[in-house]
């Protein structure tokens, strides 16, 4: 067995193919020698995705990314990363190769790359087939803050509750709420309610795992999906969240102002629906606001209650 390990190792070191896996948190755990070619990894280097991909746009090399924001960019690209379990799309490199890239994500968060060099397939057709994956990649992302939208954080819901194979797969959903957003509006107006939704998503999604979603649902409510996940852990991952949005200060011209969140959280059950899941959360939710707000609140099930929209 391991005499055939180590020859698959070696068919990978010189095969012209890309081939790379990350773990869950999105740490580069082994690539091939093509690999670490295009994207400027040493032999010994095991970067996390995003660090990678930020070094190499300001050094303008590997991956060719034509966009002003790179930070706005990459949010965006991770709200959609690693959450299905099979994706394809085409990439370009700055040394002039196209790549078409695979992503096979497994049940543990682990993920594998697959790159093949498609640099000689006709130019034309190949932009049409970019700006499909464009067309797609905006069909599922807030164009606000960012990060999902609520099409794609409904489908995780789902793949959440029906994993692959029907296993019963534990996991959490979490709906997020600004507290006095409303008051917020009245008092600095809508261009400042943008800098405080564009400010949330992205200390939020600075927390959020690679196995995880994070959208905006609408107005100042977000939904966080978290498959594989106990309640109690659930919890502190959110209190974490708390913590962050405590501290911000958005507002260059108040640098006293700060503003908090409240949260709901409810543990998926076997015979809960996209809706019932929610509507037990968004009820936690509202039980976080009576209570005061800028906490949390868990729900406990209870089938004779009906949901509490929040």
């Amino acid at each position: 067995m391991a005499k055939d390990i180590r020859r698959l190792f070696e068919l990978f070191e010189t095969s012209p193919v890309l081939v790379a896996a990350y773990d869950e948190f999105d740490r580069l755990r082994y690539a091939n020698e093509a690999f670490r070619s295009a994207y400027f990894i040493e032999p010994d280097e095991m970067p996390l995705w995003p660090d990678l991909m930020r070094r190499n746009f300001h050094a303008r090399r590997g991956t060719v990314i034509c966009v002003a924001d790179f930070e706005e960019w990459l949010r965006s690209t991770q709200s959609r990363r690693g959450k299905v379990g099979y994706r394809a799309f085409e990439t370009d490199l700055f040394d002039g190769r196209w790549l078409w890239m695979t992503e096979t994500v497994e049940k543990d968060g682990w993920m594998l790359c697959v790159a093949t060099d498609v640099t000689g397939l006709k130019a034309k057709t190949r932009a049409v087939r970019q700006d499909r994956d464009l067309a797609i990649k905006a069909s599922y992302t807030d164009e606000l803050t960012g990060v999902a939208n609520r099409r794609f954080v409904t489908a995780r819901i789902d793949d959440m509750l029906q994993p692959p194979g029907g296993q019963t797969s534990a996991g959490c959903l979490c709906v997020l709420d600004i507290d006095r957003f409303k008051s917020i509006n009245d008092q600095f107006g809508h261009q400042t309610d943008d800098t405080i939704l564009r400010d949330f998503a992205m200390r939020i999604h600075r927390l959020v795992r690679r196995t995880d979603c994070f959208g905006r649902v609408g107005g100042e409510e977000f939904v966080l999906t978290l498959p594989a996940t106990p309640v109690e852990q659930a919890k502190l991952i959110l209190e974490r969240m708390l913590a962050s949005v405590r501290k911000s200060r958005p507002l260059q011209e108040r640098p006293d102002f700060g503003y908090t969140f409240s949260a709901g959280i409810a543990g998926a059950q076997p015979s809960d629906t996209a809706i019932s899941l929610y509507a037990r959360a968004d009820r936690a939710l509202y039980m976080a606001k009576l209570a005061g707000r800028d906490q949390i609140h868990l729900d406990e099930p209870d089938p004779d209650r009906s949901a509490v929209a929040g």
